[in-house]
């Protein structure tokens, strides 16, 4: 759920955090004060740079799950590990997130585990860019929590969405609330947290395939 701003604004904020670089202090969402609908989150739009970050994220979770797999081929099934101990504000979110995503695809399961059994994590803090999913390709992703955006928009909702980032959707802000990868598109009223058929159908299809594929080159390393 990255949000867009001016130009004009998003050279000051480049301006300010490097001036201040390390030196902000991060306000749990509890204590923060109430956002009052900036401009920052409102318009919602899709770019290239980031459909390519949602699908390297989901590329490097799916590859860090088969080689655990590989590692331990007796496993039952295909499980998730992530590690949210550095987003606390958010526990009851991500556990939530947690439960709809694992009632709602049959392929795939999500687990909380350690740092380091972990195949993504949780962080929380304060980015002009809301909350978004990253990773540096290597199986380090991690979902970043915005406060601001999560007292704007229905936190549950927003945590779902990104965590549908590591599952393999991408955000599509054009959809309708019904629709969970829509993210912020149709308004602050959303509240929808729970992904639609076709978007449950597709989680289901990536990892039935693409983890077909991340296993054989996992296991082929292996040998």
């Amino acid at each position: 759920m990255r949000t867009r701003t001016p130009k004009s604004a998003r050279m000051a904020a480049i301006a300010l955090a490097l001036a201040g670089a390390g030196l902000s202090t991060a306000v749990p969402a509890s204590a923060a004060p109430a956002a009052p609908a900036p401009e920052s989150y409102v318009a919602y739009e899709g770019s290239s740079e980031e459909a390519k970050a949602n699908e390297a994220f989901f590329e490097a979770v799916i590859r860090s799950v088969a080689e655990k797999r590989a590692a331990a081929p007796e496993a039952a099934a295909v499980t998730v590990v992530y590690d949210a101990s550095r987003a606390p504000t958010f526990a009851s979110q991500i556990s939530r997130s947690t439960q709809i995503w694992n009632s709602s695809v049959a392929n795939v399961k999500l687990q909380s585990g350690s740092a380091s059994s972990a195949d993504f994590s949780y962080r929380e803090g304060n980015d002009s860019r809301g909350s978004y999913a990253s990773t540096n390709g290597h199986g380090s992703g991690y979902i970043f929590l915005d406060y601001a955006q999560n007292q704007q928009y229905d936190s549950t909702r927003v945590t779902a969405h990104e965590t549908g980032h590591v599952l393999g959707l991408p955000d599509h802000y054009s959809g309708p609330c019904s629709e969970l990868m829509s993210g912020g598109g149709p308004g602050t009223s959303c509240t929808n947290a729970n992904p639609n058929a076709a978007e449950r159908a597709r989680v289901d299809q990536l990892w039935v395939n693409g983890f077909a594929a991340a296993l054989d080159k996992a296991l082929g390393k292996a040998r």
